[in-house]
Parts: C-alpha cells; structure tokens; sequence
C-alpha cells in the first residue's frame, strides 16, 4: 500500500514524502451518535469564508495524522497522512502563516477532535478491542476513525486489507481514505484483520461471511464490505451468499500475484468463477480498476468479466480505469478519493446509478 502525505492552503495541494505512523488506542467507548461529532460541523469554524469549508470538506475524507489550522483573519491550512501528528499539525500551522495577512494561526482540528481554544470537543472513541475472531482473523473496530455502536450507526463498512507479496502482516493497517465518506455520515469502519500466515484466499472468503454474521448478530442494520487488492477479491467472494451484504466496494481486486506470476495462466477462470458464484440480486456493488495495475494480467478481459456480474447483483457501478490515478494502489490516491469517495457512498445506499 502507498503512503500519501498531503498538505493543503486553500485548493493548493503540497505533497511531502511521509508514511503513516504507529498506531495506538483511544479512550473508552461510547455509543454517541456519530454526527453529533464537532470535527463534521462545517459551520462551526470561526472565521473561516465558504471556500474554505468547502476546502474542510475536502479535509474531513483525509487520512490520520491530520490537522487543520486557521487564523483570525480567515486563511487556512491542513495537512493529512504524514509521518506523525506532530508534522502534521507543524505543516498545517506553516501553511495557514503563509497565507496569512497577520501571521497568527491556530489549529482547529486534530485527527478527529476539535481542539480550537473555547470550543474543545472530543469525538467519540473506542477501545481497539476484538469484536469478534477466530483462528486466522479479528474484527477491530478502527480507532482513527469516528465511534457509533451497532445501536446507534447508520451502518457497518468492514474493510479488508490486502495480502501483502512479501508476507508482510498487513494488520492494523489504516482503511483507504474513501472509506472516511462513509464514516462522516454515521457508518463504523471495522477492520477485517488477517494473520498473515495463514491468510489463503478461499479461507478468508469463509472467514470474511463468518465475520459479518456476527455483525448482523452484534446488531448493525446494514453492512457494507470493501476492500483492496485480495481484500477486495474476497469482498466480491461475500457475495456467494445471498442477503449476507448490502454493498461491496471492491478496489483493485487480485488474488494472484503481480507481473510474472505463474497463477496469472487461471487467474481470469478463477475471476470467472467468483462472479458466476454471485448470488446476490440485491447488493449494489462497485469496482474500482485501474490503468498499469501490475496484479492484472488482462485488463480488457477482467473488464469484461467484472461488467458481466451486472446480471448477478441489484446495481454495479464498474469504474474501469478511471484517467485520474493509475497503478495498483491507486485507490488509495487523495485524487481517486476526492472524486469517487461520497459517490460511492451514494451508490451504496441507492442514490446514485453512475459516478463517473
């Protein structure tokens, strides 16, 4: 997976190079609604014009760290994605000064809290403890990302990552941004971790089904499955199985290794065989596909496989290379979310046909 490191000064974009940090847990939990968060208040920022809440907008479907600044005399700055949240909340503040007429900035919001002098409002957290498991995968309820409890969340997105070539443990590794669209209106992300050791994609698949019946059991009315890479490969498998979902969002999905592989000689059969597996005339499913994607061995003819499960699902929103971004991790791209992150949303939950 890439690490994209962003900064921003109104519509200006300042990439750094930065990976993510460490992650680490939060408060306690709390069952309060999600959309009671300050953090998505657009019109509660002091001094700020209206392009710079649209620009807040653009903020909020950043990934952590990330901070946003602004200054009494209404300019901005923010920064996302960087190496800790101290450099972001440095870059934030030196962005906002360089726009500034008086120099004076001050930070706003800090990940997912608001932490401006008088209006301090932490947002609701949990404990990054199991939801549930068994040998080879945990369910985490994300900690970067905004708390609501089966009780009182619009939804579930539960995001699987992807296999790692090097067998690399890809566990705790954070959601793609586009997933924060989701969350911003009330759905808890919840992590499909996999131990790395034994993560086989036909067992995965089972223990992705297993993992969302406990959900439907935990309470969550409607769930939504994505993921990327072999992630987004078993998200699609979710679908053998008839009322187990009600979205898929599945980015890039491969199960067979990149350029020179030797799986690549069955990889379009057993692609054939997932979507012929569908059972599921009511979900509404979304692809994302990209140009130069060293794990698809045929881009013209997985396109054409991927269009024909139209026929097995309730909608399929197929985005097939889209110009903007290219390459495996492409949809962990700032530019990939900004443009497809609330029209996936809307797809999902039925009030979009088309984003592109």
């Amino acid at each position: 997976m890439v690490a994209i490191a962003l900064a921003m000064l109104c519509t200006l974009a300042w990439p750094d190079a930065a990976a993510p940090g460490p992650s680490s847990t939060s408060a306690g939990p709390s069952a309060a609604p999600v959309l009671d968060a300050a953090i998505l208040n657009l019109s509660g920022l002091p001094h700020l014009p209206p392009e710079g809440q649209a620009d807040y907008a653009r903020f909020l479907l950043q990934a952590t760290p990330r901070a946003f600044a602004l200054s009494r005399d209404g300019s901005w700055g923010w920064a996302a994605a960087q190496a800790s949240a101290a450099a972001a909340e440095a870059r934030a503040l030196e962005i906002c000064t360089r726009g500034s007429r008086s120099g004076g900035c001050t930070l706003y919001a800090r990940d997912l809290d608001v932490v401006w002098p008088g209006r301090e409002s932490l947002a609701p957290r949990i404990v990054e403890a199991a939801l549930a498991s068994a040998s080879g995968w945990t369910l985490f309820p994300d900690w970067r990302f905004l708390w609501a409890g089966p009780q009182h969340a619009r939804g579930a997105y539960v995001w699987a990552h992807g296999r790692a070539a090097g067998g690399q443990d890809s566990r705790w590794s954070q959601p793609q941004p586009h997933v924060r669209a989701f969350n911003n209106t009330g759905y808890d992300v919840i992590r499909f971790d996999r131990a790395p050791e034994t993560d086989e994609t036909d067992a995965a698949a089972a223990w992705l089904r297993e993992a969302i019946r406990e959900l439907r059991a935990q309470g969550y009315r409607r769930i939504v499955v994505g993921g990327q890479s072999r992630g987004a490969w078993n998200a699609l498998q979710a679908l053998e199985e008839p009322g187990l979902v009600d979205a898929v969002v599945a980015i890039a999905p491969a199960a067979h290794g990149a350029s020179g592989s030797p799986a690549w000689a069955w990889a379009l059969e057993d692609l054939r065989q997932v979507v012929a597996a569908a059972r599921a005339r009511g979900v509404r499913v979304a692809i994302a596909n990209f140009a130069r994607d060293e794990f698809d061995p045929d881009p013209d003819a997985r396109a054409a496989i991927f269009r024909s499960l139209a026929a097995r699902v309730g909608a399929l929103l197929f985005l097939d290379r889209p110009p903007e971004v290219a390459g495996h991790a492409a949809g962990g791209d700032s530019r990939f979310t900004l443009r497809y992150g609330p029209c996936l949303l809307e797809f999902a939950e039925g009030r979009a046909i088309d984003c592109r």
